[in-house]
């Protein structure tokens, strides 16, 4: 399977709209971008493609690495950078598989899987099928599984995406902290690519207002505040889950201009063959 990094920043991306910070000015320099998070593997063998989370910056990321639209998705959870750009679907494909939890999340009332139904109940073409978490399902050939994650305080998911043919597997953390379950932590260990959620350098936890958490036994913060990893939670947890390769992905312009392009810290683009 082809992997393809469609957009491997935070919230508001990088470059950021109306910052004019040295790390958004350095990647206008570099001609780089990290826009809202959004990962396109491609089967070889059947053709189809599958989107992993709707960005808000779909229709640029699509064009830009000149893709036709997916033929199913997966939704991690429902925060707008996740999510939103689902609605770019609208009249450019005549079907489309989206697939997402079906755990009840007490903060919403309704599981991932139910509010993209609710949410994009406009969009006839569209089938939503709720998946349990930890029970492998199949889709564009295939062999998908979503594993709880901690990012408070919704219900939230990383994936873990299988050939059956070949065995090559690639893991996507979702937004996270340092406490993913060790159930999740063993499903998406060995990966031929392990894409972790890096928010931040873990120096930037003392300007969050809950700090940081999950310290590891030199005190360096693997959590910053509460819902996402530090670059240094994520290269620990990326040893931990032995993955052959890993990018740190979901980053955001807080890294400093000298750190916030260099190894292993993904850009937008980036593809792999597994």
């Amino acid at each position: 399977m082809e992997v393809t990094l469609l957009g491997t920043g935070d919230t508001t991306g990088t470059p950021t709209v109306g910052c004019d910070c040295a790390t958004c000015e350095r990647a206008v320099e570099l001609g780089v971008e990290r826009t809202r998070f959004s990962v396109h593997v491609h089967n070889e063998r059947t053709g189809e493609a599958l989107l992993i989370d709707f960005s808000p910056d779909f229709r640029h990321q699509f064009l830009r690495a000149a893709l036709p639209a997916p033929d199913a998705g997966v939704v991690t959870h429902v925060h707008f950078d996740h999510l939103d750009g689902l609605g770019n679907c609208y009249r450019i494909t005549d079907h489309l598989d989206v697939h997402a939890a079906d755990e009840v999340d007490p903060v919403t009332g309704e599981s991932v899987a139910g509010t993209v139904a609710a949410d994009y109940d406009y969009l006839d073409r569209l089938a939503v099928h709720a998946e349990t978490p930890h029970e492998p399902f199949e889709t564009c050939g295939l062999e998908v599984t979503l594993v709880p994650v901690e990012h408070p305080p919704l219900l939230c998911y990383g994936a873990v995406v299988r050939d059956p043919a070949t065995d090559a597997q690639l893991s996507i953390t979702g937004d996270t902290n340092f406490a993913v379950p060790e159930a999740s932590r063993a499903a998406l260990a060995g990966a031929d690519l392990l894409l972790a959620d890096a928010i931040v350098p873990a120096a930037a936890c003392e300007h969050h207002p809950k700090g940081g958490d999950h310290h590891d036994a030199d005190g360096v913060p693997r959590t910053f505040g509460g819902k996402h990893m530090t670059r240094a939670g994520a290269l620990a947890l990326a040893e931990e889950l032995d993955a052959e390769r890993t990018r740190l992905v979901h980053a955001a312009h807080y890294y400093p201009a000298d750190e916030a392009f260099a190894e292993p810290l993904a850009v937008d683009g980036e593809t792999y063959e597994l």
